[in-house]
């Protein structure tokens, strides 16, 4: 009996877990050695430690025979088809969900770091956003219900465009952005007008993902005089409440300038999910969005030009999907039953044993064809032709 049942169900949020030698048949010699010589979250010490024990697991008959009886309660490597993409399809069949959108999880917080770097290396950051695109394309090929993410970076103008339609040429069913503001221009850039086109033309969406938690912190703020709070993996690198409060910050600069620059209103069409961020922050980024306009249309072209108010661009093209700890249907309530979507974030230790129920507990207040818009259909106007 699969995870999900009684309904069609989209998963907005799973990954895969790489391997410490994911990217290699999608990079040539030199490429690999200046990958080795990165300092970021990698595939390395413990984290290959821990990938070797999880690869025996998954040569024993006895393990594999509790594949679904422990589907939620296995976590990164040791889940079912975490890395394994000949058991993905059967891990998807045991959940039960009609798609899943299926991230990177080293690649992501590789790549941002890469774009978020002093010196900056384009060359660097856009080779390897090629290789780990082509690694989600081939994991994915599996299944045609495992939608694969690419990322394009924004890091250099004239690129970014071309990253694009490279992305989308591999098979890539949405591609994935820096939350976090390029080093040296907006988001809501007019040469970046060229990123949005493809994906429109190909009506394919942009989604924004959480990256690195602390990122979009000051260094100094764990500088509190207090023991190091370890989160919930044992460590320190990962959600801490702290990095929680301040993880909204990055889409919502990024939604900022996308909406009062007037991204979305060229682009009428064109989806923008905002994956694993959270999403009780929006009923009141909603209601701030509309306070700015109101304080400076009367000043700012830019504002007067725009055909809708800031908050309507929100509900006609943005998704979110709630953390399973979030008060999902407060948020709904308050901001719409366009905006939310389901999500597990599958096999990550962060989507909880049972996010179905976590879900079911705070919607019960829901109604029917706001629950629907939840699980199903939010999910499949965000997707466009990127869900087959």
């Amino acid at each position: 009996m699969p995870y999900a049942e009684g309904r069609i169900i989209h998963d907005a949020d799973s990954h895969v877990m790489e391997t410490p030698d994911w990217l290699a048949p999608f990079t040539d010699a030199r490429l690999r050695a200046r990958l080795a010589d990165l300092r970021s979250e990698d595939v390395s010490g413990e984290y290959a430690s821990e990938f070797t024990r999880a690869e025996a697991l998954h040569t024993d008959p006895e393990y594999r025979a509790r594949d679904e009886a422990e589907l939620m309660s296995r976590k990164n490597w040791r889940a079912t088809g975490a890395y394994r993409r000949e058991d993905r399809a059967g891990a998807l069949d045991l959940l039960g969900f009609a798609s899943q959108l299926v991230f990177p999880t080293y690649g992501n917080t590789r790549l941002e770091g890469l774009e978020c770097a002093r010196p900056l290396d384009v060359d660097l950051v856009y080779q390897v956003a090629t290789a780990t695109n082509r690694a989600q394309v081939e994991f994915c090929r599996v299944d045609p219900r495992l939608l694969a993410v690419g990322y394009v970076p924004l890091a250099d103008l004239e690129r970014a465009p071309q990253a694009a339609a490279e992305a989308i040429e591999l098979g890539c069913a949405a591609l994935l952005v820096p939350a976090i503001c390029p080093q040296k221009h907006a988001t809501s850039h007019i040469a970046l007008d060229g990123v949005w086109a493809r994906a429109r033309e190909a009506r394919l969406p942009i989604l924004f993902h959480v990256g690195s938690a602390t990122r979009v912190l000051p260094p100094a703020h764990a500088n509190n005089g207090l023991p190091e709070v370890l989160d919930f993996h044992g460590g320190a690198e990962n959600f801490r409440s702290i990095s929680y409060m301040a993880i909204p910050s990055a889409p919502m600069g990024a939604l900022s300038t996308l909406i009062l620059d007037g991204v979305l209103d060229r682009f009428p069409d064109l989806m923008f999910g905002v994956i694993e961020l959270g999403a009780v922050w929006v009923p009141s980024f909603m209601r701030q969005l509309d306070a700015a306009y109101e304080a400076f249309a009367r000043h700012e072209e830019r504002l007067q030009k725009l055909s809708l108010r800031p908050s309507e661009y929100v509900t006609r093209q943005v998704r979110v999907t709630p953390y399973p700890t979030e008060p999902t249907g407060w948020i709904i309530e308050n901001a719409g039953p366009e905006i939310c979507m389901f999500s597990s974030d599958y096999p990550h230790v962060e989507g909880g044993r049972n996010p179905l129920k976590r879900f079911a507990q705070t919607t019960q207040e829901t109604g029917p064809a706001a629950l629907e818009r939840f699980y199903r259909t939010n999910f499949e106007e965000l997707m466009g032709a990127g869900l087959p």
